[in-house]
């Protein structure tokens, strides 16, 4: 037998949703991003636009990140919230496609003629009695007449989207944290050599003074400041080899790793980090940014949410269907006479809720536009972000520029005033002060090289770069 009915919900998967459609707010974008030197207004490269493994070139800190993309723990869950979100999606989605499920049942009895009410043998003659009984549910569907169904597959597409997002920004923001505390690692391992040649020079003075000493040209207060300078460059060595070990540590941590000693490659000196670096157009960091782009399909979440919140307002119909067979003879269960169908159209409205369904527009409206307050933060926030990276960038190499000149100047002061001290026409007290002088710069250089490089990487992340395969 046939059932025209089951086609009736073709008619009506055309129908109207409630609800907003969603539009892109409309956020004004800066012609260039602020910068202490002027970019160009029609610069459409962006450093962003490089993978990262094209960006950091050092071979060990590439084999660590690949590390960290595989073994991170805040990866790992990202991409598990990715799947949930993906199942939610399959599950809300299949709700507007009709249900079909089998059912079938066999009854096997057997009558006492000896029971607690006994029974004449004639109703007993036959005591094994069979009976069986299947169904086929061939349709169990809800009319989206007013798209609520829809408005609910809109929402978990874009949570879908949204999770994915949130997975690439956590790629970003792993390469950077794996980067960054790599650059760190190199600077404490550069100034852990200049203070060891930095204590093996003092050594060397101290015993020059202490000859000097004996031999009646120094006094036991040279050999003192002597002594001070020397303790003063070993006293930083443990200190830095405290930060040298936690920072491990903590790349072993980003990598998933137990704590343990990590592969160094190029010196902090030998990094070929680009001083170029494009920042491209500001228009294009709203589609590169993961961040800003998780958090507009939040926004088409909850704008949904609101058709499904109308929705409400409006009559459930719902059809069920059944097709199925019922017969005490197991082999003419499907014979034409036993056979069995229903059809059950169903509608409900809600007459009376005490102003639920009101509130529940209410609070998916209300919901709806603290999404669009942070879809714009988010905006705001990567403009804010780059800039901030450009002026580090900027900055910090002007800095760095200086300090090497003055740690040229102090290596030619400290040579000058030991060959007077040790002429004699000087005392020791500015051979020691240029000492003193040249090693906190150097240190202070090795920190603004630093500097410099880690610039470099909070840019790359500020302009989204880093989640590209």
């Amino acid at each position: 037998m046939r059932f025209p009915f089951i086609a009736i919900p073709l008619l009506f998967l055309t129908g109207c949703a409630v609800g907003p459609n969603y539009q892109r707010p409309v956020v004004p974008a800066p012609v260039t991003f602020r910068a202490p030197e002027p970019l160009p207004a029609d610069q459409a490269a962006s450093l962003a636009d490089l993978k990262w493994f094209e960006i950091f070139k050092d071979p060990e800190l590439q084999k660590l990140v690949r590390t960290g993309l595989a073994q991170n723990y805040d990866l790992r869950d990202a991409v598990a919230r990715v799947e949930q979100a993906r199942a939610n999606f399959g599950i809300t989605r299949s709700n507007q496609i009709p249900q079909v499920s089998a059912s079938g049942e066999v009854n096997f009895t057997r009558l006492s003629r000896d029971g607690a009410f006994p029974l004449p043998a004639a109703f007993v003659k036959d005591q094994n009695r069979n009976w069986g009984q299947a169904t086929l549910n061939m349709l169990s569907f809800e009319l989206d007449l007013w798209g609520r169904l829809r408005r609910a597959t809109e929402a978990a597409r874009a949570n879908l989207l949204s999770a994915d997002e949130n997975r690439k920004a956590v790629v970003t923001t792993l390469v950077s944290d794996v980067a960054t505390a790599y650059f760190n690692l190199r600077e404490l391992d550069y100034e852990l050599d200049i203070s060891t040649r930095t204590l093996i020079t003092r050594r060397d003075s101290l015993v020059l003074t202490q000859q000097r000493q004996t031999g009646g040209v120094a006094t036991i207060l040279d050999v003192r400041q002597s002594e001070q300078l020397v303790e003063t460059a070993a006293e930083t060595i443990p200190s830095l080899q405290q930060q040298i070990e936690q920072t491990e540590n903590q790349i072993s941590l980003l990598l998933g790793q137990n704590p343990g000693i990590v592969a160094r490659g190029k010196s902090l000196t030998e990094q070929d980090l680009s001083p170029e670096v494009p920042s491209g157009l500001p228009s294009t960091l709203l589609e590169r940014r993961p961040d800003i782009r998780a958090a507009e399909q939040n926004l088409i979440a909850a704008n949904a949410q609101i058709g499904v919140a109308k929705a409400a307002y409006f009559p459930q119909i719902s059809l069920t269907a059944a097709l199925g067979g019922q017969s005490s003879q197991l082999s003419s269960l499907f014979a034409g006479p036993k056979a069995t169908y229903n059809f059950v159209p169903q509608i409900s409205q809600p007459i009376f809720t005490a102003g639920k369904l009101k509130s529940n527009v209410k609070l998916a409206e209300a919901e709806r536009d603290s999404a669009l307050v942070q879809y714009e933060k988010a905006i705001q926030t990567a403009f804010s972000d780059v800039s901030n990276a450009l002026i580090s960038h900027q900055r910090v190499r002007e800095s760095r520029i200086h300090q090497q000149a003055l740690v040229v100047a102090l290596e030619d002061r400290k040579r000058l005033s030991y060959m007077r001290y040790r002429g004699g026409v000087d005392t020791q007290l500015n051979a020691l002060d240029s000492d003193r002088d040249l090693f906190q710069a150097e240190l202070t250089l090795a920190q603004l090289k630093r500097n410099e490089i880690l610039s470099v990487v909070q840019l790359y992340k500020a302009l989204g770069g880093g989640w590209q395969n």
